[in-house]
């Protein structure tokens, strides 16, 4: 069974940071993708950022790029997703996802439990 554990959220003012993380267990493909989503009231869920299993290749959002961070440790199968810059459009509840085939932005083949993410003054 596959497992995401996300961890990291919390309230931030604009302008501030913070550093999720994902542990994952449990995949058995050999490439995958991993990394998030988001969703916010009453708007439709975004790719954010993820990572390529194989070759570490990562992908980002228009929305976040030069903002978000995604890395990876390898050896404790924990993605992490560094947020500098936020913005009160960065609220939203956080998913730790993971895509078996195809595109890790766009499609979403497990995903963890939500973590909040609020931007706010």
């Amino acid at each position: 069974e596959v497992q995401l554990q996300a961890s990291g959220g919390g309230l931030v003012q604009p302008g501030g940071s913070l550093r999720l993380s994902c542990a994952a267990s449990g995949i058995t493909y050999a490439f995958y993708g991993i990394g998030w989503f988001r969703q916010a009231p009453g708007k439709e869920r975004e790719g954010v950022s993820c990572m390529n299993s194989g070759d570490g290749a990562t992908f980002y959002a228009d929305s976040v790029k030069g903002r978000f961070t995604i890395s990876r440790d390898r050896a404790k199968n924990t993605v992490f997703l560094q947020m500098d810059g936020l913005k009160p459009e960065d609220t939203a509840v956080y998913f730790c996802t993971a895509a078996f085939n195809g595109n890790c932005l766009r499609d979403l083949d497990a995903r963890g439990q939500g973590t909040q993410v609020t931007v706010s003054s």
